[in-house]
């Protein structure tokens, strides 16, 4: 099912790379003479970090062998030059495999001045060319970067605006297609075609150059009723180009149908070209992505994703019955590429999930620059040390995103990891940030349908002990920053308060006491002593919690986050009155 939705994404698109060909990202261009001698390096790179699109014929598949790509290639083969650690033969190989491939192009194309110029370059032989290129300024740079995706070599004619690669009156020539008769029923579409042998590597980060979605193996042991290779899994030529062109181009950096977290890659798509399916493919990665634009605003990005969402799942937007929304999970796995995730689900149903989400994460927010919270990698800074999201538990990403998707459960890894964040930086005013907070209740909500659910703001009618004693806890807090203008009871007293209450509060409610007397102002003197009498009023007549289990720990973060930002709500008020 993967592999059709691909294909058909392939065909939705209408504007990818024809059959044979691809966008190809090359670093550096070669510069030649009119009769075919180096001139000089041109750099092709975008910031360092990216090099120019061409289109081009379609990449070799290679495993151990050498073939050569179509009039561009790595430095290996352009050059016979490698920083690997590989033997003089090999490397020679790869070079003589490269200048045989354009011999083959011009015995096809005799008369073709460009091929000539080609021929005439490498018959100066490959010591020459590479005494030559050494002596080039870019060089030293280039070296550097050879292991690079980008450092991709092609040619250029001094004089000519197009490289050799994308020539069309070159590209004609289709040199080294495969053609041997070798035909069955694909499994991909159900029709009957020609068959591959080998499939198109499909790189993600983490990965090796030649790892691919799909492979096959000689002599696996798998192997049955004699065939071999592509025969036990039959792919047609037409169908493996359309599904990785389709995933190579989602994969490309900047494209706005992936993301990532941590190591794993994640694309996305709609089965139809509608506005709603358009929307929610922008919505999607706005909410989850990484955008390298600075917004002004980026909160109201966030509930644009929101309104198209809504509006979606509202009808507003008309979807069909057949409007699917896909999601696939990729993550390195040596020489392939291991799915680790994978959802097809109805379009309308989707923009459900996604909304639920946001209405689990919703919590008040009395912040005056109001970022967003909601995405992954905000979700996962709140709950890893210094905010990286390297340090999370090893497969919480893609359960947060199994979560969000199929409207499930957070995983409880999830809660233990943000309540050990606030233990752990309890002394410090950003310890209950409103992403952590956020989360708590998410989880606590989606995790217990039946009980009390937890409100966005402060909710005076939750009898929860837990949440009570959070209450409590921010009163006296408060009480102590009023009085003396410090916060040593949150510093010395927050983790023993959130877990073992009874242990903590006594001492507490003595010191508040104290901090009262000190109180200048008589109006908040009779506010907090109030407060917190209406609250002790609701704890258990068999005092003070021994113990909080994790989810109440939970609920003791939520009443101090609720408690401290309903003084804030008020003290705006009283500021606009």
């Amino acid at each position: 099912m993967i592999l059709k939705a691909l294909y058909d994404y392939y065909y939705r698109c209408g504007n990818l790379p024809a059959p044979g060909m691809e966008e190809k990202e090359i670093g550096f261009i070669i510069v030649l003479s009119k009769e075919g001698r180096f001139l000089r390096f041109e750099d092709c790179r975008a910031d360092k970090n990216k090099g120019r699109i061409y289109l081009v014929k379609k990449h070799v598949s290679r495993s151990s062998a050498a073939i050569a790509n179509y009039l561009y290639d790595n430095g290996a083969y352009v050059l016979g030059y490698s920083d690997k650690q590989d033997n003089e033969d090999k490397v020679r190989s790869y070079f003589d495999t490269f200048v045989k491939k354009v011999k083959s192009i011009q015995d096809e194309m005799p008369d073709n001045p460009d091929i000539q110029i080609l021929m005439n370059f490498y018959a100066q032989g490959r010591e020459t060319i590479l005494a030559e290129i050494e002596q080039d300024p870019l060089w030293e740079d280039i070296k550097k970067n050879l292991s690079k995706k980008y450092s991709i070599f092609s040619f250029r004619i001094e004089g000519d605006l197009k490289i050799l690669a994308e020539k069309k009156e070159l590209l004609l020539v289709d040199n080294g297609s495969r053609n041997d008769g070798s035909q069955g029923l694909c499994m991909v579409t159900g029709n009957k075609g020609e068959l591959v042998d080998t499939t198109t590597a499909t790189m993600i980060a983490g990965s090796q150059a030649t790892a691919k979605l799909v492979a096959f193996q000689v002599n696996s042991g798998y192997d049955s009723y004699g065939k071999e290779k592509c025969g036990n899994a039959p792919i047609s030529q037409e169908a493996e180009f359309a599904y990785t062109t389709a995933l190579n181009t989602m994969l490309q950096k900047g494209s706005h149908n992936r993301f990532m977290v941590g190591n794993r890659t994640f694309v996305f798509w709609a089965s139809s070209k509608e506005e709603a399916a358009e929307q929610a493919e922008e919505g999607l990665f706005d909410l989850l992505g990484y955008s390298e634009e600075k917004e002004d605003n980026p909160n109201a990005k966030i509930e644009q994703v929101r309104k198209v969402f809504n509006a979606i799942y509202s009808g507003s937007i008309k979807t069909n019955l057949e409007d699917y929304f896909y999601i696939l999970g990729l993550a390195p796995n040596s020489a392939r590429i291991a799915v680790v995730y994978w959802s097809e689900t109805p379009l309308r149903v989707f923009a459900g999930k996604i909304l639920q989400h946001f209405a689990d994460m919703e919590i008040i927010d009395t912040r005056k620059e109001k970022k967003p919270y909601m995405g992954i990698k905000e979700i996962l800074s709140a709950v890893t040390s210094g905010g990286k999201q390297s340090e999370s538990t090893p497969n919480l990403p893609e359960s947060i995103i199994k979560s969000i998707f199929q409207g499930t459960p957070y995983p409880y890894t999830l809660l233990s990891a943000c309540v050990r964040r606030i233990r752990a930086e309890s002394a410090d005013n950003n310890a209950t940030r409103i992403t952590r907070i956020a989360i708590i209740k998410a989880f606590l909500n989606r995790q217990n349908d039946n009980d009390k659910k937890i409100e966005l703001m402060l909710d005076k009618s939750n009898t929860n002990q837990g949440y009570l004693c959070g209450r409590l806890f921010a009163v006296l807090a408060r009480i102590q920053e009023e009085a003396n203008g410090i916060s040593s009871i949150r510093e010395r007293y927050m983790n023993a308060a959130s877990s073992t209450p009874s242990s903590v509060f006594a001492t507490i409610l003595n010191l508040s006491s104290h901090h009262l007397e000190n109180m200048s102002n008589e109006g908040k003197k009779v506010f907090y002593e109030k407060l917190k009498q209406e609250i002790i009023d609701k704890i258990s007549a068999d005092g003070f919690p021994a113990h909080l289990d994790l989810q109440d720990q939970g609920r003791f973060f939520v009443g101090y986050y609720h408690q401290r930002q309903d003084f804030f709500t008020k003290k705006e008020e009283d500021s606009k009155n």
